[in-house]
């Protein structure tokens, strides 16, 4: 199958679209290599992918309506992968323009090229803050995402809204992945398990917020990407849908950073500190409708994932 997968620099982004190579597809891979973090880390990622004959890579802003077009005309691909976004919890609150931008603007001008182009699926990156305040655990897709805590988080909700919207009006199957935590190898540098270990081999203390009473559902980036792909391919599939992807485990933030000190061999220095605007105490996945109809099964505890990650992230900086 030929695959468009935007966002191809990105943490799931590349590794989506190194699996799908691998299995035998052909990738079209979109990213802009934007300064939200360090730029060479991306380009690091995607000179991985450039390396297979069956990757094409394109830099592009996906709010150039017309250049996107003249994507899908030219490569016509029967299936999209929009993991693009502006990501972050914490940035959305200073830079909130960048959202409207990039995760509104950009979406539409996506599911318009995919009703002008006829793509028969768009599999998006929806997120667990949608559930905001929420506080009946696991979350369920059945529950009400009604009350967003940051502007990330709603810009997320109105992705589901316009997907359904274009599956009504259009017929464009839309399929959206609500990610909860997701941490590996190649991961990104503004998220908990990158900045945790950069401080704790500095020997600095690393901040930890809620006084440390916080509990994440830690998924780790193999288990993620074997969800998108029964997204992508899996038959039995209704017009709209929404799964959660998550290790349905969630771990406590100090019992996580105890792991990570471990396996680094340093004793942890904490700054405990409030809860911040946009965070939420808890996550925890309910995947019963991912198991029932994508298959889905999260293998890997963060007793393993955690020493994969740092094993890549002494490597990668040769530390």
């Amino acid at each position: 199958m030929k695959i468009l997968v935007t966002g191809a620099a990105g943490f799931i982004g590349f590794h989506l679209a190194d699996t799908l190579l691998k299995q035998g597809h052909e990738v079209i891979g979109l990213d802009n290599f934007n300064d939200y973090y360090c730029p060479r880390l991306k380009r690091d990622r995607h000179a991985l992918l450039e390396c297979q004959p069956t990757y094409t890579g394109i830099e592009a802003d996906l709010c150039d309506y017309d250049r996107l077009g003249k994507i899908f005309e030219e490569h016509a691909p029967p299936l999209v992968c929009h993991l693009a976004a502006q990501a972050g919890v914490r940035y959305s609150l200073t830079h909130p323009f960048v959202y409207q931008r990039a995760n509104l603007e950009g979406f539409l001008n996506i599911l318009e090229a995919c009703r002008r182009h006829k793509v028969s699926r768009l599999v998006y990156a929806s997120s667990s803050s949608v559930y905001g305040g929420n506080t009946k655990l696991p979350f369920s897709e059945a529950d009400r995402v009604d009350s967003p805590v940051s502007l990330y988080a709603a810009t997320k909700k109105a992705n589901e809204l316009m997907a359904h919207t274009y599956s009504h009006l259009y017929g464009i199957q839309t399929i959206g992945l609500r990610f909860f935590t997701v941490y590996g190898p190649w991961g990104r540098p503004d998220m908990a398990m990158w900045l945790f270990t950069e401080a704790l081999l500095a020997g600095k203390p690393i901040p930890v917020f809620n006084h440390g009473r916080m509990r994440r559902d830690f998924t780790y980036i193999d288990d993620i990407v074997a969800g998108v792909i029964a997204s992508l391919f899996r038959r039995e599939l209704d017009r709209y849908e929404v799964f959660n992807l998550g290790h349905h485990h969630p771990e406590a933030l100090l019992d996580m950073i105890g792991v990570l000190a471990d396996t680094l061999g340093v004793k942890p220095q904490m700054n405990l500190l409030p809860l911040q605007p946009g965070d939420v105490e808890a996550t925890y996945a309910d995947i019963d409708k991912a198991r029932a109809k994508l298959d889905f099964e999260p293998r890997t505890p963060i007793r393993e994932g955690i020493p994969r990650f740092v094993a890549w992230y002494r490597e990668y900086h040769h530390c």
